[in-house]
């Protein structure tokens, strides 16, 4: 059974930090992009972040650039999104996917989705 388990959401002040992490099985994790996806009550799924199979320099969206940092460990079949510098607009659940090809900023080009956890930016 393939899961994808994301976890490390809450409540965080404007400013303030968290660190996402995402657990996968069942699969190939070391041969998949792994990315971070996030959907804002009322709007669609917005790609935020992904890193290759091997590593190294994540790619990010404009609206995180900067604040964000995306990180894997293959031996452990671990995804982790550190987020810092949070404001509202951040607020929204946060999935972590895996893809094994095509444009990652596209949600259709992902095998495996996770279920997602809550991020909400307030004070």
């Amino acid at each position: 059974e393939v899961l994808l388990q994301a976890s490390g959401g809450g409540l965080v002040e404007p400013g303030g930090s968290l660190r996402l992490s995402c657990a996968a099985s069942g699969f190939a994790f070391a041969d998949y992009t792994m990315s971070w996806f996030r959907q804002a009550p009322g709007k669609g799924p917005e790609w935020v972040s992904s890193i290759g199979k091997d590593g190294g320099a994540g790619i990010y969206a404009e609206s995180v650039k900067g604040r964000f940092t995306i990180s894997r460990d293959n031996a452990k079949r671990m995804v982790y999104l550190e987020m810092n510098s949070l404001k509202p607009d951040d607020t929204a659940v946060y999935y972590c996917a895996a893809s094994l090809r095509g444009l990652v900023t596209n949600p259709n080009n992902y095998a495996y989705w996770g279920q997602g956890t809550l991020v909400t930016v307030s004070s």
